[in-house]
């Protein structure tokens, strides 16, 4: 009962002709057939935009590698990264000893610059070695100074430097406290002098 064909009791002449004309619809529709057979499936979001889903695959797995790496890096600084250093120092450490001969002898230079650098406890030298590391620091790296006028005092005693520029930016509260705990600091005094005068 597909296109247009009569129903309930019909000739054999009106039977063949609906044949024929549904075989000549097949045949003018065979190409679109064959077209629709190799082409993929277009999928739309809700839009109806098309989507292309090997780009999306792409970006998520784009997404997925930047995640990882990022989680990665995060368990990185996790475990610290001073301790991590410190491993792979250990683990090089170890590499280069393994390739040493068993036998140390007297002459050999990394056992006598490891113990030449070991602390010992009551050792009178360890003093000068320690003035001699600090100066190697401090010509690596110093934090930049304040050069100019006496700044104000601060309750901290913290000198200006690289941490504070020595400028006031207070309400007044501890010019004001100060002068407070010198006047209390007077008058106990004043009192304690006055109440001992007659002694």
């Amino acid at each position: 009962m597909l296109c247009k064909v009569k129903a309930g009791l019909v000739s054999a002449g009106v039977l063949r002709r609906e044949q024929q004309e549904l075989r000549r619809h097949e045949r003018n529709n065979k190409h679109l057939e064959e077209e629709s057979q190799h082409t993929e499936t277009v999928f739309r979001d809700k839009t109806g935009r098309k989507r292309d889903l090997a780009q999306e695959r792409l970006e998520q797995r784009r997404k997925e590698e930047a995640e990882l790496e990022r989680d990665e890096q995060y368990a990185k600084w996790g475990k610290g990264l001073a301790q991590g250093r410190q491993q792979q120092q250990k683990v090089e450490d170890a590499i280069k000893e393994m390739q040493k001969p068993l036998a140390r002898y007297i002459d050999d230079q990394d056992l006598d610059q490891m113990l030449r650098t070991r602390e010992r406890e009551g050792d009178p030298m360890a003093e000068l070695i320690k003035k001699r590391k600090a100066k190697e620091n401090k010509e690596k790296k110093e934090k930049p100074r304040y050069k100019g006028p006496t700044p104000p005092l601060n309750r901290f005693n913290i000198w200006p430097g690289h941490r504070w520029d020595g400028v006031d930016r207070s309400n007044g509260f501890e010019q004001q406290r100060f002068a407070r705990i010198a006047n209390k600091k007077a008058v106990q005094e004043l009192a304690y002098k006055w109440s001992v005068e007659d002694m």
